[in-house]
Order: C-alpha cells, then structure tokens, then sequence
C-alpha cells in the first residue's frame, strides 16, 4: 500500500515539474521574443534616420494609395522627393510603382507620372510598371524596368520607416539601390510614428519568415 502511494506521489511531482518546466519555457519564450520584437522595431527605426542620396541613374519611387485620382498625402511626398532628387541631378530617371486600387480609374503609378509632369519633370525621363500591389511587386516590377531600359543604380524612394523592409526586399531582388526616405512625411506625432512602426515591425518579421 506504501509502495503504491509511493509511486502516486512520484507521478504527481513529475507532472507538476512537467508542468512548471512547460510554463518557464514558454515564459522564456515569450521573453525572447519580446525582446526580438523589440530589437526590430528599434533596427527599423535607427534605418530611417539614414540617407544615402548618392548619384544613381533612377528613382524608384514605391507606390501608395490615391485619392480621387491625385496622389494621397504620403504619395505625393514621396513623388516630391524624387522630383527633387531629378531636379537637383542626383538621377536621369524616375521609376514610379503601383498598380490599380480598389475603386480607382487610374493606377499609382499613372496619376504619379501626371503629378510629376505637372511639376516639371519631362515624359522622357519616367517610366511607369501598372501591376505592382505590394512593395516586393513594386521592387520586382521596377526590376524589370531596369534591366530593360539599362538602368543600373536607384535610389529606393519611400517613408522613412519603410526603408528598412524596401531596402531588404531590393538587396534580395539583386538591385543595386541606394536609400533615400523622404525628408517630409504625414507621419509627425509620436502616436501616427509609433503605430506605423508597429506596422512595419509586424510587415518586416513577416517578411523575414517568408523572403
């Protein structure tokens, strides 16, 4: 009768260890993660703070949401910056990426063109893709645009938090680019900033686990 209950309890403290070590591992778990989470966030944010604006021969500018028919607020900042990184000469060309959106006429890429021209850039110095959904796209898509119009530097045009993901994307495409975030974005508060870092960490790690 000892014996059995001998065992019982034996049985009892393994699945209470079993249980406590199940529990620490997870704890652990969670710990590094966090920090892993943490890391990226502050790796993404500390990217956006560079710039390298080196002569290439093209912009290639990410697309972003239209509204109406005209560029949205983050859109048009990105279209100004490569406008004036054609002006200034620090490129020949500006790529401009983005296909059609749900319930718009006209794609991206098509109403930055008619921004950009509107500003004095001329026809000849753009080229456009009309495909592209997400930011790989963009970059894949403007890849091809590259290689065949002979274009072999960029400067990667975007916000300044999505930097790290593009220039990610484009060092795994192969592209020979370069990082240029906009100097001006919509994204001005401590709150819009810390929620499209959020976003972009969450986009990032994604990306890492799939690339």
């Amino acid at each position: 009768m000892k014996s059995h209950l001998k065992i019982k309890l034996r049985v009892i403290n393994i699945r209470k260890y079993f249980k406590l070590l199940v529990i620490r591992l997870i704890l652990i778990g969670l710990v590094i993660s966090s920090f892993a989470v943490l890391y990226q966030m502050f790796s993404i944010y500390n990217y956006s703070l560079e710039r390298e604006d080196v002569s290439s021969d093209a912009a290639v500018v990410l697309g972003a949401a239209v509204w109406k028919n005209a560029p949205s607020p983050v859109f048009k900042e990105r279209i100004n910056h490569a406008v004036n990184l054609y002006k200034n000469g620090k490129v020949k060309y500006l790529i401009f990426t983005g296909g059609l959106g749900k319930g718009e006429r006209f794609t991206e890429s098509e109403v930055a063109m008619s921004y950009a021209t509107k500003n004095g850039i001329p026809y000849q110095a753009i080229f456009i893709e009309t495909v592209s959904k997400i930011t790989f796209e963009n970059l894949k898509e403007a890849k091809k645009i590259m290689h065949k119009q002979q274009i072999h530097s960029v400067l990667i045009v975007s916000d300044p938090l999505h930097m790290k993901r593009a220039m990610t994307m484009a060092k795994d495409l192969a592209i020979k680019a370069y990082s240029s975030p906009t100097p001006t974005s919509r994204y001005k508060t401590w709150k819009t900033k810390l929620e499209l870092l959020s976003r972009e960490t969450y986009y990032f790690i994604g990306y890492l686990f799939t690339r």
